[in-house]
């Protein structure tokens, strides 16, 4: 087969005979594309500040301390060995011995200790300082209308 390229218009296209034109026609295709692009553009700005203050404020929480009482109870008893301390309960027994010299050595218990732990709660009220921040935002649309009319024109 011969390749006779023949150029056909849109125009011509009526006219041509597939049929009886043995050579090759070569249509022209034509194809838009669309080209997208983005910009920036500033609409507005947006301000923020912050302001940090301070204020005074009584507190009364309650504050737990440990007392301890202290009970000396004479006892003067005649041991053999020294007694370990002790608990009965809450109470710690603390031994307290002593050597005496008789016209022979002894050992006296001569008092115990009863050591009670208590919690006592105290308010006391302090003044305290605290920080408190404040944030403000303002927004700014200055370019908001120029950017309107700029996107309008096109």
């Amino acid at each position: 087969m011969v390749n006779n390229n023949t150029e056909i218009s849109n125009e011509n296209l009526e006219d041509f005979d597939f049929a009886q034109n043995q050579t090759d026609a070569v249509f022209q295709v034509i194809q838009e594309e669309a080209v997208v692009e983005k910009r920036v553009v500033e609409t507005g700005k947006v301000i923020i500040s912050k302001k940090i203050s301070e204020h005074e404020e009584i507190v009364d929480i309650p504050l737990f301390q440990e007392k301890v009482d202290v009970e000396r109870i004479p006892i003067n008893q005649i041991v053999q060995e020294r007694p370990a301390v002790r608990q009965d309960g809450e109470v710690m027994i603390i031994p307290v011995v002593q050597e005496q010299v008789f016209y022979q050595k002894r050992l006296v218990l001569i008092e115990e200790l009863h050591v009670r732990k208590q919690v006592v709660q105290t308010h006391q009220p302090q003044k305290i300082t605290l920080i408190k921040e404040d944030v403000e935002i303002k927004r700014s649309t200055e370019n908001q209308n120029s950017a309107e009319q700029g996107h309008q024109s096109k």
